[in-house]
């Protein structure tokens, strides 16, 4: 047992060269847990506030000093001298003084920077791996398997410029392979893309996630064709090694109508459904993410209804990693998994119960990066270890990415030394 000591924030750059926050917390033995907070540049309405400086001489506008003064001088104080082992007491009484829906007077950033930074410091003083401190704090369950890694290849809508319109192409992994097979199996499937898109002449340059991003793209469902082909140039056999999860982030392309820019399309509800449903028999999906818009609500069940069962649909702007949200999609048959961001609950308490929603409900749980303003953190592949996510969703190019697959193959290797 150790009380907190002293709380202290710095601003930092993020991937998308603008700030973010570190926090470091020293417990009373001496022991320091440091955490650094990630933010989206394609983010859901009811997200958690990221807090911002709005000083448009500092980062245009972008700063986090006013963040970094509401730690130092408000939220650090207030938890110096608790136990740190006392995460949840932690983060509500942060959350309290907050007194907000969306924590807009304190900002989430400014809190779950806290709120990492505990209980990293916690495990090391228990002498724990960060995952395994979760799993004991949280009463969650043993680790069965690791997550499966599911790796945007290639990326349009807000993550690149004149691209498709639908946000992310990705590859998740199948079968029972090992973490160390897997990621390298996805590597080679992203060497075998470069080599398709340079035949196609298109850009190989990559975008906010370090997936390719290729310009000028005649339509939305060539990504498909390309991704089928690089799985089965590397060597893989689509829908048995690999397969294709979209996230269409449809939010951002919604305008009363869902307007398809590149096609030179403009869709109602019903004709998107169908539009999308076009592509369900021609491709090994393994997942559906943000089809349709965070406020078409009606649509969501329609949709589930006509995948029937062969693949999940995931909620990511719909449901925030909030709990009464991913209640509210469960009990409309909305979505039957959800997308886990830990900067959407702006805690690690509220991050793990929205988790347990999906767990108790035998659902998917996905953990995922940020797209324009992640960092070097890995807290997130812990806490994807921890909750059973059954992917972990991040980009195969960039330092800040390629962390995360690195920290899952140690965990990989930490538990099959045991």
């Amino acid at each position: 047992m150790a009380k907190i000591k002293k709380v202290k924030a710095r601003e930092i750059l993020a991937s998308g060269g603008e700030p973010s926050l570190q926090v470091t917390v020293t417990l009373e033995s001496g022991i320091i847990g440091e955490a650094s907070v990630s933010y989206g540049a394609s983010a859901g309405s009811k997200e958690a506030t990221v807090l911002l400086d709005k000083d448009l001489k500092r980062y245009n506008g972008k700063g986090m000093q006013m963040a970094v003064e509401i730690i130092n001088k408000i939220l650090g104080p207030a938890v110096t001298g608790l136990e740190a082992s006392e995460q949840q007491n932690i983060d509500q009484k942060m959350i309290d003084l907050d007194g907000t829906e969306n924590k807009s007077r304190f900002g989430g950033n400014a809190i779950l920077g806290v709120s990492m930074a505990v209980a990293r410091a916690q495990a090391y003083e228990e002498k724990l791996p960060l995952y395994k401190y979760l799993i004991n704090k949280f009463n969650l369950k043993e680790i069965s398997k690791l997550p499966k890694p599911m790796v945007v290849m290639i990326e349009g809508g807000k993550h690149a410029d004149q691209t498709t319109d639908l946000q992310e192409y990705l590859v998740s992994a199948m079968g029972n392979k090992s973490t160390v097979e897997n990621v390298r199996m996805e590597m080679e499937i992203y060497q075998a893309l470069k080599n398709i898109l340079k035949r196609e002449g298109l850009s190989i340059n990559v975008g906010n996630e370090g997936a390719f991003a290729p310009d000028h793209i005649k339509n939305n469902e060539l990504p498909m064709q390309y991704l089928v082909e690089a799985i089965k140039n590397a060597g893989y056999i689509p829908g048995v090694d690999a397969g294709i999860s979209i996230d269409a982030a449809a939010s951002e392309f919604f305008e009363n109508k869902y307007n398809l820019k590149i096609e030179n399309k403009k869709l109602n509800s019903e004709e998107l459904i169908n539009y999308y449903c076009n592509w369900i028999e021609k491709y090994p999906f393994v997942s559906w993410e943000d089809m349709l818009s965070e406020f078409d609500w009606d649509s969501w069940p329609v949709l589930l209804n006509k995948i029937n069962g062969k693949f999940p649909l995931i909620a990511d702007d719909l449901t925030v990693t909030n709990t009464k949200l991913w209640q509210k999609a469960i009990e409309l048959k909305a979505a039957n998994a959800i997308l886990i961001k830990l900067n959407q609950a702006g805690s690690v308490s509220e991050t793990i119960d929205c988790c347990k929603v999906a767990i108790d409900n035998n659902f998917w749980t996905i953990t995922s990066h940020r797209g324009g303003g992640e960092t070097n953190d890995t807290f997130m592949v812990d806490l994807a270890v921890a909750v059973g996510s059954e992917y972990i969703k991040v980009g195969p190019t960039r330092g800040e990415r390629v962390e995360k697959y690195n920290r899952l193959m140690r965990i990989e290797e930490e538990i099959n030394e045991k």
